[in-house]
């Protein structure tokens, strides 16, 4: 089944050509809308280059999917061409003849190139459409970040404005339950004062979502500022019937951070802790570090969080709470203050069932 002349060869390189200009027309025309119909495309062009293309099948190995343009025989032999690029391997592409109707001699040598030069566009394709989500994801990323910063710059105005009229109404909320006999009045002016110091613990979460609290970094141990997390956080544990572990690799763990401020990331992460935890339930806090970091992880046994959830829990505002029972800003308060710190905050599923949040700041400021 060799080649007997010259007319024939001329042949078989036209159709070469024809086929590298059709499927980069392809990759033109179809951008990448619908990748498996584009290769099915890619697949019948390169069946159709091979000098038996009546018997040829084509095989595209993808990491995603298969694709084979006919049934693959029992026996075959088979040319093959892997599709990759300098960093990443993405799969490889096959013609394959019956065999023993067919031998790998009745390969051509020509027809190996194009098959490496075809894998090459598929290659490049798949690049590409890398590339462009990078740059989607950036672009979004921007976008986000511009506006972040101009809601931070109004809420910052927000929480001056605010912190005068809610001081006001919190001394005179005191002044009018102080002053009368009636158990009625004083019941209310109690639900204004509740109303007043939530509303107070919005405005100071806004605070510091728009990185208005200064910072006042010092080398301390790590270990005391959890523990007294922990402590402070006692009768809210009691009252939920959760218990809590500290467990600490290293108590002599130092770092220069804000004590303040690691308290306030402690006490957001435990007290979402404690809100997913069912009754008889344990949270773990674990502290580690390395050479240059150190992590606390805090781990509950709730139900996890929602796969449609997982890309907003760190947005402003968005909460799962009942309404009045959330600001939706302690993650955001949380991850300004992490990254404030140099510091990454993330997130996986607890074993069996749960979450683990995981905070690493360096130990050294301006790392």
């Amino acid at each position: 089944m060799r080649m007997s002349s010259a007319e024939e060869k001329l042949k078989e390189r036209v159709k070469e050509l024809s086929c590298l200009y059709e499927i980069s027309s392809l990759f033109q025309k179809m951008n990448g809308k619908n990748p498996e119909k584009l290769l099915q495309r890619v697949a019948q062009a390169v069946k159709n280059a091979w000098r038996f293309s009546k018997d040829a099948s084509v095989v595209i190995e993808l990491k995603d999917f298969d694709l084979e343009n006919r049934p693959l025989p029992q026996k075959t032999v088979s040319q093959k061409s892997a599709i990759e690029n300098s960093l990443k391997s993405y799969g490889s592409i096959s013609v394959h003849y019956p065999s023993p109707k067919f031998k790998e001699t009745d390969f051509l040598k020509e027809e190996q190139e194009l098959l490496n030069k075809v894998a090459f566009e598929i290659g490049s394709y798949f690049e590409k459409k890398e590339q462009q989500k990078k740059q989607d994801l950036l672009k979004r990323s921007a976008e986000r970040n511009d506006r972040l910063t101009i809601l931070g710059e109004i809420t910052a105005g927000i929480a001056h404005e605010l912190n005068t009229p809610l001081g006001n109404i919190l001394g005179f909320t005191e002044l009018i339950s102080e002053q009368t006999t009636d158990q009625s009045i004083k019941r209310d002016s109690q639900k204004i004062k509740e109303a007043a110091i939530f509303s107070r613990e919005v405005v100071k979460k806004l605070m510091f979502f728009a990185c208005e609290m200064p910072q006042n970094k010092e080398e301390i141990k790590i270990k005391p500022v959890v523990e007294q997390a922990l402590s402070l956080l006692g009768q809210s544990f009691k009252k939920a019937d959760i218990k809590v572990e500290l467990i600490s690799k290293d108590d002599e763990i130092e770092a220069q951070i804000d004590s303040i401020q690691l308290t306030q990331v402690l006490f957001n992460l435990l007290i979402n802790a404690i809100y997913a935890s069912p009754k008889g339930s344990k949270i773990t806090c674990t502290l580690y570090h390395d050479e240059g970091m150190f992590y606390i992880d805090v781990a509950d046994r709730g139900s996890g969080i929602d796969s449609e959830n997982k890309t907003k829990i760190f947005e402003p505002f968005f909460s799962t709470k009942p309404v009045g029972e959330g600001s939706g800003l302690g993650l955001s308060v949380v991850h300004g203050i992490v990254k404030s710190h140099k510091g990454l905050i993330g997130f996986k599923n607890n074993s069996p069932h749960g979450t683990v949040f995981q905070i690493s700041i360096p130990k050294k400021a301006g790392i």
